[in-house]
């Protein structure tokens, strides 16, 4: 009895593991892929476009104006940022915002003020592979499909773990390495199975450090830590102005913890001490003149390269030098006032709270910049493990298939499932989009139970 109740278990979860692996196997392929091309971003920029991406070794650059000056005379249009090369042989980045199209990055020798040339960042490999990996290139849609692609993918983590489990005494061959002598469908279960129990913990550590920056379950998480009082410093950020907006909105990707962090603002009362004012037509000639006293005052206050400057945008807009490193220890940001160039704010790494920082970490690593290139390496190995998984799982799927039959696993109507569902409806309170689309599944395996499974072969009534 005990026998034939497991073996209906085992088939439940398999089909579990089934729908699910169809559900997300199209997404994954496209996260993988995508993650393991933006894990060699400044690689793949330096390999595609070298003569963008160094110059000579620079002793002593032109300052920030010059180079803001120079982009704009040969690509005009609203300078919004600047970005400090952190090494001698690196050009300046300066964000241009042109009067028709899309925004441009130019580059600049910081030695001469000559323009090397620009590029949409959306319409280069690793820009492409950026969107594409946190969107579907389908804006907030295409997020929220991707966070329940993750959320999805954890079933498939937890059915797929049940499944590989040895039900007897354990052998190396077949359930560490594959048996090379198998063939056909047996060949490709080890090479799944082994595949997946060794990059399990790094798929799930990707899956997890992901998790932040969803539509969704970020939010969640930031009010979690918000509520404990171990994310954002909430008595460091200050009460928002009337005419502030959260960091994230006024300066697109900076780090997760500073996201909803409130910009101060300027004065515009203080602009009439200097007879400046922010132009409302073309470039902001006092804007891109303040940046050198800006940048001197950074350095001044050891931010002297590799950060980024952003440019006020009106009469109420701040200057902001933020730096955003591989470490997030060097995490620092440095906010101006554009009149005045008086330091407003100031945000640093040992002002975040303990889940904050453990966010800050996990998602460096994600994105293979905290320690280098084995950094990159390792987060590699899920990406193709991923690539192995959905590989192989499909060459199964393809072995057993009849010819002319879908080949889902059959229910399993009688197996005792209690522990497990009542795991999936934990997991479907935490993570709200995984509920909804659970409570989607079951709702259309009942409608096709009813609707499309022949009568002959329905359960038969109990008797009354």
């Amino acid at each position: 009895m005990a026998k034939a109740e497991s073996s209906r278990r085992y088939r439940a979860i398999w089909r579990w593991h089934f729908w699910a692996g169809l559900i997300v196997a199209p997404f994954l392929l496209i996260l993988s892929v995508t993650g393991a091309i933006y894990l060699f971003d400044e690689e793949l920029n330096d390999l595609l476009m070298p003569e963008l991406h160094f110059v000579e070794p620079v002793h002593h650059a032109l300052p920030p104006s010059a180079l803001i000056r120079a982009a704009i005379a040969e690509y005009p249009g609203t300078p919004t940022r600047i970005d400090i090369p952190d090494a001698a042989d690196r050009p300046a980045k300066v964000h241009v915002r042109p009067h028709r199209g899309e925004p441009l990055h130019v580059m600049v020798d910081p030695a001469s003020g000559r323009v090397l040339g620009s590029f949409v960042y959306t319409r280069t490999l690793v820009g492409f592979a950026d969107v594409m990996h946190g969107s579907l290139t389908l804006g907030e849609r295409g997020d929220a499909i991707v966070e329940l692609a993750a959320c999805w993918a954890l079933v498939l983590i937890a059915t797929g773990l049940y499944l590989w489990w040895p039900r007897g005494r354990w052998k190396a061959a077949g359930i560490l390495y594959p048996r090379l002598s198998a063939k056909g469908r047996l060949f490709w279960r080890d090479v799944h199975g082994v595949a997946g129990v060794w990059s399990l913990a790094l798929i799930l550590f990707l899956l997890l450090t992901g998790l932040p920056w969803a539509v969704v379950q970020g939010p969640l998480i930031r009010g979690g830590m918000e509520a404990l009082g171990i994310g954002a410093p909430q008595q460091a950020w200050g009460h928002m102005a009337p005419a502030s907006q959260p960091m994230g909105k006024a300066l697109g990707r900076i780090s997760w913890t500073q996201e909803t962090a409130p910009m101060p603002v300027s004065d515009p009362v203080h602009s009439g001490h200097h007879g400046e004012h922010a132009s409302t037509s073309g470039p902001d000639e006092a804007a891109i003149a303040g940046a050198d006293s800006v940048f001197d005052r950074a350095a001044k206050l050891g931010m002297a390269r590799g950060y980024r400057l952003y440019l006020p945008q009106g009469e109420t807009g701040i200057y902001t030098a933020l730096a955003f490193p591989g470490r997030p220890q060097g995490q620092r940001t440095l906010h101006f006032d554009r009149w005045s160039h008086e330091l407003l704010r100031e945000y640093a790494w040992s002002q975040y709270g303990v889940g904050a920082k453990a966010v800050e970490l996990g998602v460096q690593i994600h994105m293979g910049r905290y320690f280098g290139l084995p950094n990159q390496l390792l987060m590699l190995f899920p990406c193709l493990a991923i690539v192995l998984l959905v590989g192989s799982g499909i060459a199964m799927w393809w072995k057993r298939r009849p010819a002319g039959a879908f080949a889902a696993p059959p229910r399993a109507p009688q197996a005792r499932m209690r522990g497990a569902l009542w795991i999936l409806a934990v997991a479907g309170m935490l993570m709200p989009l995984l509920g909804l689309s659970l409570i989607l599944v079951w709702l259309i395996d009942k409608a096709a139970q009813r609707f499309l499974t022949p009568p002959c072969d329905r359960p038969a009534a109990s008797a009354r």
